[in-house]
Order: C-alpha cells, then sequence, then structure tokens
C-alpha cells in the first residue's frame, strides 16, 4: 500500500458533526474566505483551441459549517454525448459502485459508493475528500469482458485535504493497489509506483481517447497505436482541472491523481500519423485560506444548502454547440466540473513534504 502526503496531518478529515451550542457561526467571506472544493473526474483531450475537457460535478464547500458531497448518480465520464463530443467516445471512466456482472475491475475490488465531498468544520476549517475505486477503459480493444477493456484500474483510492491554520497545509493522495494493461491480452498487471508516487509506463497496447487528432484526421482505421502512460499524485493546485469558479486563495493545498496519456497513432504501414495527448484528473481535492486565517470557536450553524457548481463541457473549438466550464450557480452552493485524482499507498511510513 503506498501512501504520498503533502505533511503528516495531526487528525482525521470529519465529513460530518455535530452542531455544538454557542454562538451562531458568521459567513465566511466568498471571494477570499477559507473554501474547500472536491470533485470525482476530470479529463482533457488534445491541447489548444482542439482540446476538448469535461470536469464532472464539483462540490464546494458552503458558506457557513456544513457539507456538499456528490450524488451516486455520477458514475461513469463521459455519461452523455454532449460529454463524448468534448472528449471522444473512446474511453469510458468508472468509479463508484457498478454491476457485478459486467465488472471493469480486477477480482477483489470492492463496489462501493463514491465519497465526494467538501466540508466547512464549525472552527471554519474547510477540507475535502474524494474516495473511490476507478477504472479507465479502450472500448475498441474489443475485449470479450468489460474488464478485457480496462488499461489502469485503482482500488481504494483516497484524496483529502485540509486547511487548518497557515502552518498546517496538509494533503494526501493514496490508493490500496493500482494495475495496468502491459499486454494486448489477459489480466492486468499490478503496478507499484516509485519513491514519489510516480508510475510511468511506456508502449501500453491501447489506443487515443478519440478518433479525430487535433487537425481533425480521422484516425479509426489505423492499427499499431500504442500508448505511453505517467501517472502521479498532485500538490500543486494548477494540475487540477477545474472551472472558473474553483478558484485557490493566499494558502492552498492541493491532492489527487494526475493520469497522462500520449497515444502514438500510427497507419497500417508503422507509420505515427498522429500524438494524441490527454490529461485526467482522478480525485482532485483543494482547499484554501488567507494568510492571516485563524480557526473560529466552535459554533453553532444553521444547516445550509450544498454548494453545487455543475458539470462543464467545453468541445473542441471545430465542433458545434461548445459550453463554458464556467456556468451559472444553482441555488445556495455550487457544483463543479469532472475532476478525479487518485491517491496510492505503499510504505508503512508515509512520505512528508510541506507545502
Amino acid at each position: 500500500m503506498t501512501r504520498l502526503v503533502t505533511k503528516l496531518a495531526a487528525g482525521t478529515t470529519a465529513l460530518a458533526f455535530a452542531v455544538v451550542p454557542g454562538v451562531a457561526s458568521a459567513q465566511v467571506d466568498e471571494e477570499t474566505g477559507p473554501v474547500a472544493y472536491a470533485n470525482a473526474a476530470a479529463a482533457k483531450v488534445g491541447e489548444g483551441e482542439g482540446a476538448g475537457t469535461v470536469v464532472t460535478e464539483t462540490q464546494k464547500s458552503p458558506l457557513k459549517a456544513g457539507q456538499s458531497k456528490l450524488g451516486p448518480e455520477r458514475n461513469l465520464l463521459p455519461k452523455d454525448e454532449g460529454e463524448k463530443k468534448a472528449i471522444g467516445s473512446n474511453y469510458l471512466i468508472h468509479l463508484g459502485k457498478y454491476n457485478p456482472d459486467a465488472s471493469p475491475y480486477p477480482a477483489d475490488v470492492d463496489s462501493r459508493d463514491h465519497n465526494v465531498v467538501a466540508t466547512l468544520k464549525d472552527t471554519n476549517v474547510p477540507t475535502a475528500t474524494a474516495e473511490t475505486n476507478y477504472a479507465l477503459q479502450d472500448v475498441t480493444l474489443g475485449g470479450k469482458t468489460d474488464l478485457e477493456n480496462t488499461f489502469l484500474a485503482l482500488d481504494g483510492a483516497k484524496s483529502t485535504v485540509e486547511c487548518a491554520a497557515p502552518d498546517k497545509l496538509t494533503g494526501s493522495t493514496t490508493a490500496e493497489a493500482i494495475w495496468v494493461r502491459t499486454q494486448p491480452t489477459g489480466d492486468l498487471e499490478k503496478v507499484e509506483p516509485d519513491a514519489d508516487g510516480k508510475v510511468e509506463l511506456t508502449g501500453l497496447p491501447f489506443g487515443p481517447p478519440s478518433d479525430k487528432t487535433a487537425e481533425g484526421e480521422d484516425t479509426s482505421a489505423t492499427t499499431k497505436t500504442v500508448s505511453d502512460l505517467t501517472l502521479r499524485p498532485i500538490t500543486e493546485f494548477d494540475s487540477l482541472l477545474r472551472q472558473e469558479q474553483w478558484r485557490s486563495g493566499e494558502l492552498n493545498s492541493s491532492a489527487g491523481w494526475l493520469v497522462e496519456i500520449v497515444s502514438h497513432v500510427t497507419n497500417t504501414a508503422g507509420v505515427v500519423v498522429a500524438d494524441v495527448k490527454s490529461r485526467y484528473v482522478l480525485g482532485g481535492v483543494s482547499c484554501s485560506i488567507p494568510k492571516n486565517f485563524t480557526p473560529a470557536d466552535p459554533q453553532s450553524s444553521t444547516p445550509q444548502v450544498p454548494t453545487k457548481i455543475p458539470a462543464g463541457v467545453t468541445a473542441p473549438a471545430d465542433s458545434d454547440g461548445v459550453s463554458p466550464l464556467g456556468l451559472s450557480l444553482l441555488g445556495g452552493g455550487v457544483l463543479l466540473g469532472a475532476g478525479a485524482v487518485l491517491t496510492l499507498r505503499r510504505r508503512p511510513a508515509p512520505v512528508e513534504r510541506k507545502s
């Protein structure tokens, strides 16, 4: 089991808490105050104007003590034609519960609900957690079972952050196990990350997420395509895939798994006709506080409306119906887009890093 943390946390993140009698809580500043975000999965295919992006529903911590949690209906990316148009239909990312009769996971990976939640504690400390299994598939592999189309799987992926004080910014990215498809047929291979939590493999037997290159060239008939894959923990805010409403602050902590893939698309003669780049964030989370932040005394609070930002989709510039990532807020909350970064555990003693 691999574990990577940015700094050893003093305690575990609370996903729910009791209301304590006391002074009624004041609302934190929406623009500069403490805030946390949690996202299950996000994808970006291509680069520049030809890129397409999908950020699934992101949870934002409320302005008073409370939490926002992702519902169980989000268990696939892309989930509809609009999302497929943005990032292609060759890849599927599974999360949350699955059908046991069509499991995309290796044996002994339990079907479980995901837990994607952003919380503002009753001390105004922001925390976020994204916890689930992930299976990434290339449906063009033509496997006889769902598992035979899977090229990357993570069991028990979990990313957490907490911004308890200016000198107590913590982040953790972990996973119970990681598997990669290294051969065209047969079982997935369990892999161990290096000391920094990184997995880097080349020449893997799967293709690109879309049959269209950035130049619009159709590559569906090409063969012999292989892909290079890099998986690493996120520690920097700018590596997250996010909507405009997902903001940073003066002090930040970030976590999640970043998957980077380069597919070397070749023709029947073995000549590379395109290098298709794609990025995926699994379990992306962040928290932010001002430099002068001081935790408040525990306060009572009335229940808060979950803060949610709906999923954001940006289609490539050469397609119709572009939908911007920055969508208007709903009700009293915000749902941000797809991001999901995975986490690893391997060594009994965690690697420590100060943010």
